[in-house]
């Protein structure tokens, strides 16, 4: 399977999410992004949801700007979608949804819930530390019966999954695009917290 393994990925689920990937993604990645995710939601207005990353992470505002230009080019060319729609890039946010095998070798030691498409030993729910991959298995580490054990799920079998958001993640973000320059010790300041001074 090797390199097809992206074609059974979580960044595209329906058909038409799948197809409108295979149109996005060339153009994103080319640009020097990756593709993290595309959705398209229903509702009264339909909106395309792309979410998008640098590979080291910390996208910056102005190059969401760069890729809803991007997109809103190639799909000017390949549109697979008659009605009207909303367009919405975005970056993946702390909390960020994994949607690729590697995510959960990057993510490895922090929480995650995980869903399955169907009941593994009566669940499909699972909460824990994420312990790597091995052999195509990602695996978790979770609670049973109070004791801690770690499982492994087969990622074809996951229907979602997303980090939680922890002090731990938060720290780590923020050390990681400092440490690539990303953000300034000033810029802190700017980071709304629950324990924010209040105005005078």
């Amino acid at each position: 399977m090797g390199d097809n393994a992206e074609s059974n990925d979580l960044v595209a689920r329906t058909a038409i999410d799948r197809r409108l990937a295979g149109i996005v993604k060339p153009a994103v990645e080319a640009a020097g992004f990756e593709l993290v995710r595309v959705r398209l939601m229903s509702g009264k207005t339909r909106i395309l949801q792309i979410m998008a990353d640098r590979p080291d992470g910390g996208i910056e505002i102005d190059e969401l700007g760069q890729i809803t230009t991007l997109v809103s080019a190639v799909l000017d060319v390949d549109d697979p979608l008659e009605d009207a729609y909303v367009l919405e890039v975005s970056s993946p946010g702390i909390d960020r949804p994994l949607t690729r095998l590697k995510d959960f070798e990057t993510w490895s030691g922090h929480e995650a819930r995980l869903e399955t498409n169907e009941l593994i030993d009566g669940r499909r729910r699972f909460k824990g530390v994420l312990q790597g991959v091995e052999d195509g298995e990602i695996l978790i580490e979770i609670e049973e019966k109070g004791a801690p054990i770690t499982i492994g799920l087969t990622f074809d079998w996951l229907s979602d999954a997303k980090l939680v958001l922890t002090d731990g993640l938060i720290a780590e973000t923020l050390r990681a695009r400092k440490d690539a320059g990303v953000i300034k010790e000033s810029d802190f300041d700017t980071i709304e917290t629950d324990t924010a001074p209040e105005e005078d």
